[in-house]
């Protein structure tokens, strides 16, 4: 399908809808395309980068903003911030922030957000991925004040609190996903139509300063090439992620290098991916270098690690697995001579739309893997089908399987990877190793040099030692953005969308 006749298929779909084609033209709305349908939108679930690129900083707020340009933290509903001891923290909350249902923001809202996204009944995505393994406990002085203590020490804690956006206290019921988020935010959210649009709305009585969007309409379109012909027809204003070969227009699309670093993680826990042989076989047989250019972008780096090199401890002694199959068919044969099942199925399991060609990817993935003499079998997934191989409590009796992962470190320090993806009770992990959870902790309560060393130390024995994950490529980003707006993509696009960062020309 060309670029032009897809534009004329989506225009007659939208007719059909009864929508009109250039409402991404109308006034100061704005219409954004997302390559995956966004299926919760619970604040608490952020941390998914669909639902994070529609309520975080629009609807629901963080405590404490990151600044992805200049590095540091600012505040955002916290004014400010200090540590009271080893253990402690205060926050001092912005006086006169309101809800949108016009109730006033206070520590017990705080409070209950933490306590909701640690709530084992709800499994959410930034409680299991951010503050997995830590415990909080809370003093309250006043409204506008609150003291978090956690156990083990937390020495970033503001920077924890800048991938949780806060929720009212007032969320009903406590223990199911919320279907219409009240924030503090500069946008309501206005109205969801399941599997086809969201909509979120100017808040006229925000806090701060007014943004220039008035409404923000989010489209789901699997199929790149449709979604960036929809801004080169009039009929969307951004596409946050478009595959590379269908970033072709200077005027219109931007590359950004993102924190997002795709892997496959390996099931340690079954035949025959517990067995290290095997693991290091099927890092052998991936030929990444003939990815790079093709189905990844040229700019992209081969990783050896889930972070990024600009992450604190990182390890660059970690090498990069060469692409040898012969070794492979070698450690392959050499299980299998030792009574290891190498004929058992496995099973990858992939998402649709994590990433642009992202089925392509796993496809060629698995014809390599096959190529060494395992037995393979590709299954791709709507996320909310993928989310229960990929996050615990996982689907039981699954057998053996690599599971498409691309994971999210833009704020520079392993604690918002390490524990999820590799401890013990980490929510994404597959791994039950006492040394690893051990390292973590230590890693987690240290400062300065010593952090960095237990870092470092980590990463070697995941990689290494233990060889969890395929690790593919620190990735590259590509935005479609229309020629009336005034907005260029950074390494937050990849996480968040912020609609109060977007001007008209």
């Amino acid at each position: 399908m060309t670029i032009h006749k897809a534009a004329f298929w989506l225009s007659g779909t939208i007719l059909a809808a009864g929508l009109s084609p250039a409402f991404a033209q109308q006034g100061n709305d704005v219409t954004v395309v997302l390559a995956e349908t966004v299926d919760v939108v619970e604040p608490c679930m952020a941390a998914r980068q669909d639902v994070g690129r529609v309520i975080s900083e629009n609807v629901n707020e963080m405590l404490v903003e990151f600044d992805y340009v200049n590095g540091g933290l600012k505040p955002r509903l916290a004014t400010e911030w200090s540590q009271v001891d080893n253990d402690t923290w205060e926050f001092k909350l912005r006086p006169g922030v309101k809800w949108h249902d016009g109730t006033p923001l206070t520590a017990k809202d705080v409070q209950f957000t933490i306590e909701r996204n640690k709530n084992p009944k709800l499994s959410c995505e930034t409680g299991g991925k951010y503050f997995g393994g830590t415990e909080f406990s809370f003093e309250i002085p006043d409204d506008n004040t609150i003291r978090i203590t956690t156990n083990p020490p937390q020495p970033i804690l503001p920077l924890l609190m800048t991938v949780m956006p806060v929720q009212s206290a007032a969320t009903t019921p406590p223990d199911e996903f919320d279907r219409k988020p009240v924030g503090t935010g500069p946008y309501v959210f206005s109205d969801w139509q399941v599997g086809q649009s969201i909509t979120v709305s100017r808040n006229p009585d925000y806090w701060g300063e007014q943004p220039q969007v008035e409404k923000a309409t989010y489209l789901f379109r699997s199929d790149s090439a449709v979604a960036a012909a929809m801004v080169e027809a009039g009929e969307a204003d951004i596409v946050p992620s478009i595959a590379l070969q269908d970033a072709n227009n200077k005027e219109t699309d931007f590359s950004y290098p993102n924190s997002e670093t795709t892997s496959l993680r390996i099931d340690t826990r079954v035949a025959p991916t517990n067995d290290r042989r095997i693991r290091e076989a099927m890092n052998l047989a991936i030929d990444r270098e003939a990815m790079v250019g093709t189905l990844f972008p040229a700019d992209a780096q081969i990783a050896t690690h889930l972070v990024v090199p600009t992450t604190i401890g990182y390890n660059p002694d970690v090498p990069v697995w060469p692409f040898d199959p012969e070794k492979a068919k070698e450690l392959v044969a050499e299980a299998k001579a030792d009574g290891v099942p190498v004929d058992t199925q496995i099973r990858i399991i992939g998402r649709n739309g994590q990433y642009p060609n992202a089925t392509e990817a796993m496809e060629a993935i698995m014809a390599m893997l096959q190529d060494v003499g395992l037995n393979v079998k590709l299954d791709m997934y709507d996320v909310s089908v993928w989310n229960n191989y990929f996050v615990s409590p996982f689907v039981a009796d699954a057998g053996p399987t690599l599971t498409q992962s691309q994971h999210d470190n833009a704020t520079g320090d392993p604690v918002f990877t390490a524990f999820v993806k590799y401890a013990s009770e980490g929510s994404h992990s597959m791994l039950r190793d006492p040394a690893v959870d051990e390292l973590i902790a230590k890693a987690t309560a240290a400062t300065g040099e010593e952090r960095t060393k237990l870092w470092q130390e980590l990463f070697a024995k995941v990689n290494t030692d233990i060889i969890a994950d395929i690790p593919m490529f620190h990735m590259v980003g590509f935005t479609r953005v229309s020629p009336r707006l005034d907005f260029k993509p950074t390494i937050a696009t990849n996480s968040e969308l912020q609609l109060s960062q977007i001007k008209f020309k």
